[in-house]
């Protein structure tokens, strides 16, 4: 096994179609850590996977894969990823264990030892009993719980998963949840997931990357980039409608006490350290300057929150996920 001090370094990374896709993206994820990447939909999330698993061409910069030039070593870096796909890749028409023999096949497993990996792979994502079913009988959590197995089969030093839980019902994505987790836990695996779910991110990365528009923005544990905005969010809502000069006077007044606020849809937002010290504050600014409080209330700081803080809008879905077809087309042409 290769020695290296990183499990993925990405530097200066760049894929350009009609516009730029990934523009200057660098990063470092450590062995046995979950990386996510966190963005809207058309973010570049799923372009950077798909370069960093060797399906597509860098325009310019470098990735290396386990200390594997991805580029000028591709097929060293195929054998120890595994990857689950954001649309699904399995043989409808096969059963479960199906899939999970052509796949170790394709790996190298022949006779007993194939067979104990696929039934340990199938007993991991609880599907033991359901082995030699048809695929195409098979719900959407199960279908996603046997893509991990596949993935698994061939004991894949780093996993990717390309928006895991995307599609799924709550309790089957909290489900997905704990697979991840078991296969961090387990077998020390490295895991770079993608995800727009801001709570998947924060419920399963160690480190969080931040991507927008190609670009990425922020980097950091879920506490480093939530300290970006305060611990604390305060929101007011005034009795009577503003005028202009009122509402800037009353930001005025609240930036000079406590810094940070923004009015959003007629809600004053005030970022403080502790919520509990600055509302009675709050209260004391209020009366003096005859200020007529309708409601108040705080929250912790969100993912999200950050995301708007650092973009001027929340993570919105659009469309744009990638047609395998498509890479695969592109993969045939540059091997």
């Amino acid at each position: 096994m290769k020695k290296y001090k990183y499990a993925i370094e990405v530097k200066n990374l760049t894929k350009k179609f009609e516009t730029f896709a990934v523009n200057d993206v660098s990063f470092k994820i450590k062995k046995g850590e979950i990386f996510a990447f966190l963005g809207p939909n058309g973010a570049g999330k799923t372009t950077t996977i798909n370069m960093i698993t060797t399906l597509l061409r860098p325009t310019s910069g470098s990735i290396k894969v386990a200390g594997y030039d991805t580029v000028k070593h591709p097929n060293d870096v195929r054998n120890i990823i595994g990857i689950v796909f954001q649309d699904s890749t399995l043989d409808r028409e096969l059963t479960a264990y199906e899939n999970l023999y052509i796949h170790g096949r394709i790996y190298g497993y022949r006779g007993d030892d194939l067979k104990n990996r696929i039934n340990s792979m199938l007993k991991f994502v609880e599907l033991e009993n359901h082995a030699n079913k048809v695929v195409k009988t098979f719900s959407g959590g199960m279908k996603r719980r046997l893509e991990i197995a596949r993935s698994l089969i061939h004991n894949p030093e780093i996993l990717f998963l390309d928006e895991p839980t995307i599609g799924l019902d709550p309790q089957t994505r909290s489900h997905i949840w704990e697979y991840i987790e078991r296969m961090k836990k387990e077998y020390n695996m490295t895991i770079f997931l993608t995800t727009h779910y801001m709570e998947e991110a924060e419920s399963l990365a160690d480190r969080i990357a931040i991507i927008d528009n190609g670009k990425i923005i922020a980097i950091g544990t879920v506490d480093e980039l939530k300290s970006m905005i305060g611990n604390d969010m305060i929101y007011l809502k005034f009795a009577n409608n503003l005028d202009s000069e009122c509402v800037k006077n009353i930001l005025n007044i609240l930036n000079e006490h406590f810094g940070n606020s923004n009015i959003i849809n007629g809600i004053f937002e005030i970022r403080v350290k502790n919520a509990n010290e600055s509302i009675p504050k709050i209260f004391e600014i209020a009366l003096k300057n005859s200020w007529k409080i309708l409601e108040v209330s705080y929250r912790k700081p969100t993912l999200n929150d950050v995301f708007i803080h650092l973009t001027g809008k929340s993570i919105r879905e659009r469309g744009g996920n990638f047609d395998m077809k498509k890479i695969f087309a592109k993969r045939r042409g540059m091997l």
